[in-house]
């Protein structure tokens, strides 16, 4: 299977060309970088180049894995409507995949973990998961909380906690507290989710792929109504 995997959910993305059966051995073609703020302009272009390397069309591919959120929403946008129209003219499944799930699996670890993306505005995005000897999620929770809360919370000495993002790093350590420091997800990591999920048997169609934001967009929050005292 010839895989394609798209992250445009953080400042800065990247595009993986993959190709295998199975997570454990899929062969990473090309990790290509995708500069923050130009995803829109980058995406296509970057894709040809890795393609023409391998001597590959767009028309080679299997499937498709993108990652879902949460992030940045405009990244959000840009990538997961690449994947949308590249599904819809090749015909090809789709595996969404959280990018909070893609950093925990990052820590290599099993049991227990605990993974915090740094959401702006003194807030982190939190996934909370049982990870399997064999990788997968036996069980999962994702939420917003300020960072304060985050870290008052850690309470169980059995998890495992980590983190990419500096600010969380800066305020544990104030705290005393001791936060695995890890790798920002890439598409790599996307591509080897991504194909867990199709495996699953858990693709979707473009009409399903949805952004998972966890919180609303300020556009969201401004058309609320207001309610009187």
């Amino acid at each position: 299977m010839l895989l394609l995997a798209i992250d445009t959910s953080g400042r800065d993305g990247s595009l993986a060309l993959a190709r295998g059966d199975k997570p454990e051995t899929l062969e990473i073609l090309e990790l290509l970088p995708l500069a923050g703020r130009m995803y829109s302009a980058q995406l296509i272009p970057q894709l040809k180049i890795g393609l023409e390397k391998h001597g590959l069309t767009k028309l080679d591919l299997d499937a498709l894995a993108v990652a879902s959120g949460p992030g940045s929403f405009t990244g959000l946008r840009v990538g997961l409507s690449t994947v949308k129209a590249l599904a819809e003219v090749l015909s090809k499944p789709i595996a969404a995949v959280s990018v909070l799930q893609a950093a925990a699996r990052g820590t290599g670890k099993v049991g227990h973990v605990i993974v915090a993306l740094d959401a702006g505005r003194q807030q982190v995005f939190v996934g909370d998961y049982q990870i399997a000897g064999d990788l997968s999620f036996s069980s999962s929770r994702e939420l917003l909380l300020p960072l304060n809360d985050f870290l008052s919370s850690l309470d169980d000495n059995s998890a495992i906690v980590a983190s990419p993002a500096p600010l969380v790093h800066d305020a544990a350590r104030q705290r005393g507290l001791n936060i695995l420091e890890i790798p920002t997800p890439q598409a790599d990591t996307i591509a080897r989710l991504g194909l867990d999920r199709l495996l699953a048997g858990e693709a979707i169609g473009p009409e399903a792929l949805e952004p998972n934001y966890i919180r609303p967009s300020d556009a969201e929050l401004f058309s609320l109504p207001k309610t009187r005292p």
